[in-house]
């Protein structure tokens, strides 16, 4: 399955208000979703010292599948394919190599 065909899929699953014109929802939403992804690893820090288990591993890997369908109807909501999304993120990182800029901060480095 590539980008795409997983954002048409995900957009079949979207029941929320204001669907087709609520780009709020999905937002919060994947804000939640990467809260609880964060969650999971400060636990494994905190109470296992940073070994991730395969029970783990399987619990983070779900958190990032609510991620991913957050970010794909967000995106769906903005009118943007989700292959945009991860071509242009990929031609901005290799530039950056190219051009030794990986490390530092700002958008447009």
């Amino acid at each position: 399955m590539n980008f795409n065909e997983y954002q048409e899929k995900a957009r079949r699953t979207a029941i929320y208000p204001g669907k087709d014109s609520n780009y709020i929802y999905p937002t919060l939403g994947l804000v939640g979703e990467a809260g609880e992804v964060a969650e999971k690893v400060k636990k494994i820090i905190r109470d296992e010292n940073g070994i991730v288990s395969r029970e783990k591993k399987e619990e983070i890997k779900k958190e990032l599948g609510d991620v991913l369908w957050y970010i794909a109807n967000l995106a769906y909501e903005l009118d943007i394919k989700l292959e945009e999304i991860a071509q242009g993120n990929i031609e901005k990182l290799f530039s950056r190599v190219e051009r030794n800029k990986v490390h530092g901060d700002g958008d447009n480095r």
